[in-house]
Protein backbone atom coordinates (compact mmCIF):
# COMPACT_ATOMS: atom_id res chain seq x y z
CA UNK A 1 0.00 0.00 0.00
CA UNK A 2 1.83 3.36 -0.64
CA UNK A 3 2.00 5.78 1.76
CA UNK A 4 0.83 9.30 1.58
CA UNK A 5 3.22 12.19 1.95
CA UNK A 6 3.17 13.66 5.12
CA UNK A 7 3.71 16.93 7.02
CA UNK A 8 7.51 15.39 7.74
CA UNK A 9 7.84 15.29 3.90
CA UNK A 10 6.76 18.65 3.35
CA UNK A 11 8.72 20.15 6.66
CA UNK A 12 11.83 18.21 4.43
CA UNK A 13 11.20 20.42 1.93
CA UNK A 14 11.39 23.41 3.66
CA UNK A 15 15.58 22.22 5.19
CA UNK A 16 16.46 21.07 1.82
CA UNK A 17 15.02 24.48 0.06
CA UNK A 18 13.27 22.30 -2.78
CA UNK A 19 9.73 23.09 -3.56
CA UNK A 20 6.41 21.02 -3.48
CA UNK A 21 3.55 21.61 -5.19
CA UNK A 22 -0.35 21.69 -4.16
CA UNK A 23 -3.23 21.91 -5.89
CA UNK A 24 -7.16 22.19 -4.68
CA UNK A 25 -9.22 19.08 -5.92
CA UNK A 26 -12.75 18.33 -5.26
CA UNK A 27 -14.02 14.90 -7.32
CA UNK A 28 -12.14 11.27 -7.41
CA UNK A 29 -10.68 11.64 -11.26
CA UNK A 30 -9.16 14.99 -10.97
CA UNK A 31 -7.19 13.63 -7.61
CA UNK A 32 -5.88 10.63 -9.35
CA UNK A 33 -4.59 12.80 -11.89
CA UNK A 34 -2.52 14.67 -9.83
CA UNK A 35 -1.07 12.88 -7.57
CA UNK A 36 0.09 10.77 -10.41
CA UNK A 37 1.53 14.01 -11.63
CA UNK A 38 3.68 14.34 -8.50
CA UNK A 39 1.28 16.92 -6.95
CA UNK A 40 2.68 16.35 -2.78
CA UNK A 41 -0.45 18.13 -1.43
CA UNK A 42 -4.35 18.32 -2.32
CA UNK A 43 -6.55 20.70 -0.64
CA UNK A 44 -10.05 19.85 -0.85
CA UNK A 45 -11.26 23.15 -0.68
CA UNK A 46 -14.28 25.72 -0.03
CA UNK A 47 -13.24 27.04 -3.58
CA UNK A 48 -15.67 24.07 -4.57
CA UNK A 49 -18.40 26.80 -3.77
CA UNK A 50 -17.59 29.10 -6.43
CA UNK A 51 -15.87 26.61 -9.19
CA UNK A 52 -18.08 23.76 -8.34
CA UNK A 53 -21.48 24.82 -7.37
CA UNK A 54 -21.36 28.48 -8.71
CA UNK A 55 -21.78 30.52 -5.85
CA UNK A 56 -20.16 34.08 -5.53
CA UNK A 57 -18.35 33.12 -2.69
CA UNK A 58 -17.20 30.56 -0.18
CA UNK A 59 -19.67 31.25 2.53
CA UNK A 60 -22.59 28.76 1.04
CA UNK A 61 -20.28 25.96 1.62
CA UNK A 62 -21.20 23.47 4.33
CA UNK A 63 -19.54 21.14 6.45
CA UNK A 64 -21.71 18.07 4.48
CA UNK A 65 -20.37 19.56 1.10
CA UNK A 66 -17.01 19.29 2.52
CA UNK A 67 -17.03 15.84 3.62
CA UNK A 68 -18.48 15.30 0.48
CA UNK A 69 -16.20 15.98 -1.78
CA UNK A 70 -13.22 14.88 0.48
CA UNK A 71 -14.45 11.50 0.69
CA UNK A 72 -14.33 11.49 -3.44
CA UNK A 73 -10.96 13.03 -3.49
CA UNK A 74 -9.71 10.38 -0.97
CA UNK A 75 -11.11 7.62 -3.34
CA UNK A 76 -9.00 9.10 -6.34
CA UNK A 77 -5.79 9.78 -4.54
CA UNK A 78 -2.80 7.65 -4.67
CA UNK A 79 -0.33 9.15 -2.32
CA UNK A 80 -0.90 13.18 -2.02
CA UNK A 81 -1.27 14.47 1.42
CA UNK A 82 -4.54 15.78 1.44
CA UNK A 83 -5.52 18.60 3.73
CA UNK A 84 -9.42 19.72 4.34
CA UNK A 85 -10.99 23.16 4.73
CA UNK A 86 -12.98 23.99 7.64
CA UNK A 87 -15.95 25.68 6.00
CA UNK A 88 -17.07 29.25 6.94
CA UNK A 89 -18.14 29.30 10.84
CA UNK A 90 -17.67 25.66 11.13
CA UNK A 91 -14.86 26.53 14.10
CA UNK A 92 -16.67 29.78 15.35
CA UNK A 93 -15.84 27.71 18.58
CA UNK A 94 -13.60 25.88 20.28
CA UNK A 95 -15.49 22.72 20.61
CA UNK A 96 -17.32 22.97 17.27
CA UNK A 97 -13.50 23.28 15.51
CA UNK A 98 -13.12 20.15 17.42
CA UNK A 99 -15.92 17.72 16.50
CA UNK A 100 -15.78 19.58 12.79
CA UNK A 101 -12.05 18.54 12.04
CA UNK A 102 -12.55 15.07 13.93
CA UNK A 103 -15.19 14.68 11.10
CA UNK A 104 -12.70 15.39 8.24
CA UNK A 105 -9.81 14.01 9.38
CA UNK A 106 -12.37 10.23 9.84
CA UNK A 107 -13.77 10.98 6.24
CA UNK A 108 -9.94 11.14 4.98
CA UNK A 109 -8.00 14.30 5.62
CA UNK A 110 -4.33 14.05 6.48
CA UNK A 111 -4.88 17.98 8.25
CA UNK A 112 -6.82 20.55 8.17
CA UNK A 113 -7.29 24.04 7.11
CA UNK A 114 -8.33 27.31 9.08
CA UNK A 115 -8.70 31.08 8.18
CA UNK A 116 -7.66 33.56 10.45
CA UNK A 117 -5.34 35.24 12.71
CA UNK A 118 -5.07 35.96 16.48
CA UNK A 119 -8.64 34.52 16.72
CA UNK A 120 -7.57 31.11 15.80
CA UNK A 121 -4.66 30.48 18.43
CA UNK A 122 -6.46 28.75 20.63
CA UNK A 123 -8.57 26.65 18.22
CA UNK A 124 -4.96 25.38 16.62
CA UNK A 125 -3.46 24.91 20.02
CA UNK A 126 -6.46 22.69 20.95
CA UNK A 127 -6.24 20.71 17.77
CA UNK A 128 -2.68 20.62 17.24
CA UNK A 129 -2.73 18.86 20.88
CA UNK A 130 -4.80 16.22 19.81
CA UNK A 131 -3.11 15.31 16.68
CA UNK A 132 -4.91 17.54 14.16
CA UNK A 133 -2.37 18.91 12.10
CA UNK A 134 -3.45 22.86 11.15
CA UNK A 135 -2.68 24.95 8.15
CA UNK A 136 -3.53 28.72 8.69
CA UNK A 137 -4.24 30.71 6.08
CA UNK A 138 -3.30 34.35 6.33
CA UNK A 139 -3.84 37.20 4.10
CA UNK A 140 -6.51 37.41 2.04
CA UNK A 141 -9.07 34.76 3.25
CA UNK A 142 -12.09 34.33 1.21
CA UNK A 143 -14.04 33.20 4.04
CA UNK A 144 -13.86 37.41 5.56
CA UNK A 145 -14.64 38.77 2.24
CA UNK A 146 -17.50 40.92 3.57
CA UNK A 147 -15.37 42.47 6.34
CA UNK A 148 -12.46 42.86 3.49
CA UNK A 149 -14.51 44.41 0.95
CA UNK A 150 -13.50 42.60 -2.28
CA UNK A 151 -10.51 40.19 -3.40
CA UNK A 152 -7.52 42.50 -2.41
CA UNK A 153 -4.17 42.22 -1.43
CA UNK A 154 -3.50 42.28 2.31
CA UNK A 155 -0.13 43.02 4.10
CA UNK A 156 1.06 46.22 1.83
CA UNK A 157 0.76 49.10 4.59
CA UNK A 158 2.93 48.91 7.70
CA UNK A 159 0.70 47.68 10.04
CA UNK A 160 -0.88 45.26 7.96
CA UNK A 161 2.33 43.74 7.44
CA UNK A 162 3.52 43.33 10.82
CA UNK A 163 0.16 41.88 12.01
CA UNK A 164 0.31 39.46 9.39
CA UNK A 165 4.06 38.73 10.45
CA UNK A 166 3.87 38.89 13.94
CA UNK A 167 0.12 36.22 13.95
CA UNK A 168 2.02 33.73 11.53
CA UNK A 169 4.84 33.05 13.95
CA UNK A 170 2.60 33.79 16.63
CA UNK A 171 0.65 30.36 14.56
CA UNK A 172 3.73 28.52 14.67
CA UNK A 173 4.37 28.71 18.23
CA UNK A 174 0.99 27.60 18.81
CA UNK A 175 0.84 24.51 16.84
CA UNK A 176 0.17 25.31 13.46
CA UNK A 177 1.83 22.88 11.22
CA UNK A 178 1.91 25.05 7.81
CA UNK A 179 0.95 28.44 6.93
CA UNK A 180 -1.15 29.57 3.80
CA UNK A 181 -0.30 32.99 2.49
CA UNK A 182 -2.77 34.95 -0.02
CA UNK A 183 -2.65 37.43 -2.24
CA UNK A 184 -0.07 39.04 0.12
CA UNK A 185 3.62 41.38 -2.01
CA UNK A 186 5.97 38.65 -2.40
CA UNK A 187 8.77 40.45 0.01
CA UNK A 188 6.34 39.63 2.93
CA UNK A 189 6.17 36.32 2.10
CA UNK A 190 9.61 36.01 1.90
CA UNK A 191 10.10 37.62 5.13
CA UNK A 192 7.09 35.55 6.86
CA UNK A 193 9.02 31.78 5.01
CA UNK A 194 12.74 32.92 6.18
CA UNK A 195 11.24 33.66 9.79
CA UNK A 196 9.62 30.68 10.19
CA UNK A 197 10.75 26.93 11.10
CA UNK A 198 7.02 25.57 9.09
CA UNK A 199 6.44 25.22 5.81
CA UNK A 200 4.42 28.44 3.97
CA UNK A 201 2.49 27.76 0.66
CA UNK A 202 2.03 30.67 -1.46
CA UNK A 203 -1.35 31.98 -3.46
CA UNK A 204 -0.64 35.10 -5.31
CA UNK A 205 2.48 35.57 -2.79
CA UNK A 206 5.60 35.03 -4.78
CA UNK A 207 8.24 32.48 -5.38
CA UNK A 208 9.85 32.40 -1.83
CA UNK A 209 7.24 30.32 -0.38
CA UNK A 210 7.92 26.64 0.27
CA UNK A 211 4.86 25.40 -1.78
CA UNK A 212 3.02 26.81 -3.93
CA UNK A 213 -1.30 26.19 -4.81
CA UNK A 214 -3.44 27.12 -7.56
CA UNK A 215 -7.40 26.02 -8.23
CA UNK A 216 -7.42 23.02 -10.54
CA UNK A 217 -9.90 24.69 -12.02
CA UNK A 218 -8.14 27.80 -12.59
CA UNK A 219 -4.79 26.08 -13.88
CA UNK A 220 -6.72 23.96 -17.09
CA UNK A 221 -8.94 27.34 -17.69
CA UNK A 222 -12.17 25.57 -16.77
CA UNK A 223 -13.19 28.78 -13.97
CA UNK A 224 -14.16 32.06 -15.79
CA UNK A 225 -13.32 35.00 -14.00
CA UNK A 226 -14.98 38.63 -14.67
CA UNK A 227 -11.40 39.98 -13.46
CA UNK A 228 -8.65 37.21 -13.39
CA UNK A 229 -6.20 37.23 -10.82
CA UNK A 230 -2.66 37.97 -12.14
CA UNK A 231 -1.56 34.87 -9.94
CA UNK A 232 -4.20 32.81 -11.87
CA UNK A 233 -2.12 30.75 -14.44
CA UNK A 234 -3.42 28.77 -17.62
CA UNK A 235 -1.91 25.89 -18.02
CA UNK A 236 -3.70 23.99 -20.80
CA UNK A 237 -2.62 26.16 -22.94
CA UNK A 238 0.29 24.37 -24.05
CA UNK A 239 -1.00 20.69 -22.97
CA UNK A 240 -2.41 18.26 -24.82
CA UNK A 241 -4.42 17.29 -21.48
CA UNK A 242 -5.08 17.31 -18.36
CA UNK A 243 -2.35 15.16 -17.50
CA UNK A 244 0.06 17.19 -19.17
CA UNK A 245 -0.97 20.38 -17.58
CA UNK A 246 -0.73 19.28 -14.02
CA UNK A 247 2.94 17.77 -15.02
CA UNK A 248 4.03 20.49 -16.26
CA UNK A 249 2.38 22.89 -13.30
CA UNK A 250 4.64 20.58 -10.64
CA UNK A 251 7.67 20.99 -12.95
CA UNK A 252 7.45 24.94 -13.54
CA UNK A 253 7.04 24.91 -9.33
CA UNK A 254 9.96 22.90 -8.63
CA UNK A 255 12.07 24.77 -11.02
CA UNK A 256 10.98 28.04 -10.09
CA UNK A 257 9.28 28.96 -13.00
CA UNK A 258 5.99 29.42 -11.70
CA UNK A 259 5.12 31.69 -10.08
CA UNK A 260 6.89 34.63 -12.29
CA UNK A 261 6.98 38.00 -11.60
CA UNK A 262 4.36 38.81 -13.63
CA UNK A 263 1.99 36.67 -11.27
CA UNK A 264 3.32 38.32 -7.61
CA UNK A 265 2.33 41.46 -6.28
Amino acid sequence: MTKNITIEDLRNHKKKKTKFACLTAYDASLSRLMSEAGVELILVGDSLGMVVQGHDSTIPVSMEDLLYHLRCVKRGNVKSHIMADMPFMSYATENLAYDNAMRLMQAGANSVKVEGGEWILKTTELLSQRGIPVCAHLGLTPQSINRLGGYRVQGRDLDDKNRILSEAKQLEDAGAELILLECVPAILAEEISSSLKVPTIGIGAGSATDGQIMVCYDLIGAYSWENQPKFVKNFMNEANSISEAFETYVSEVKNLNFPSAENSF
